[in-house]
């Protein structure tokens, strides 16, 4: 009987060390899905974080870079430890699973409380940003990203072009006569900025405000749902290192 009761936990020990091992495994890919998401999201779209005020959508997107980071070495801790059945390591990995898990809910949480202050920030913080630091000495990031803004999503100052007419840039003498930037022509040629016409530029009901509030709102929704989504996964990792710990515990030496 004693001999029967080693056996059959041997053989649920072996069994959970599989299923933890497959789920390292995809807990590994899920890790560089989501240190992916956040390189995505600072790298290829960084110039428009510098049209925010808030930090919270960059911090959200460092914080899954940081966390994909984590969870790529914790994958293979996981690994290490499923297979050496050394319960110190599995306490290891079992409170790195629980600090990803918070930086991951931390994501979540922050791009959802982002989401709901969005449109506000937008609306008292874009025109006086565009207006104020556009074509300004040290202020290249902004007017790279005022101008990238404008051809990408084919808009014309924040609410409307005639935001432009208060811009500081306009009224100074290195305008040249524009009335708007030639970043709002549907063609896009030197001093073209010097005909506000409907025909030349772009005139967009609500401007470069919604295009921008929605282009973000659409990133933020992917960074909760992919922190969210793989901090719930992470539940299961955690279920079965409990398990297998359990079944350590209890296996004669």
């Amino acid at each position: 009987m004693g001999a029967y009761q080693e056996k059959k936990t041997t053989c649920g020990t072996v069994c959970m060390k599989y299923l933890l091992f497959t789920f390292n495994f995809l807990f590994w890919l899920a890790g560089g899905a989501v240190m992916a998401v956040g390189i995505w999201t600072v790298a290829a779209k960084s110039d428009y974080i510098s049209l925010l005020s808030s930090r919270i959508y960059a911090v959200s997107a460092y914080i899954l870079i940081l966390a994909g980071v984590i969870v790529m070495v914790t994958g293979v801790l996981g690994c290490c430890a499923t297979f050496k059945e050394q319960r110190r390591l599995l306490r290891v990995y079992f409170v790195l699973l629980l600090c990803i898990f918070l930086l991951e809910i931390l994501a979540g949480v922050l791009a959802y409380i982002y989401y709901q202050q969005l449109n506000e920030e937008l609306k008292n913080n874009l025109k006086e940003t565009m207006v104020q630091k556009y074509r300004q000495a040290d202020q290249d990031h902004v007017t790279k990203a005022v101008d990238k803004l404008q051809q990408e999503f084919k808009c014309c100052g924040s609410k409307n072009s005639s935001d432009w007419t208060e811009s500081v840039w306009i009224h100074s003498g290195d305008a040249q006569g524009r009335t708007v930037p030639d970043s709002c022509c549907k063609t896009q040629t030197e001093l073209c900025g010097k005909r506000d016409h409907p025909s030349n530029i772009y005139k967009v009901e609500g401007g470069c405000i919604t295009k921008l509030e929605m282009f973000i709102m659409e990133h933020l929704k992917i960074i909760g749902a992919v922190g969210v989504g793989i901090a719930s996964v992470q539940i299961i990792g955690m279920i079965f290192t409990c398990c297998l710990y359990r079944s350590l515990k209890s296996e004669p030496y």
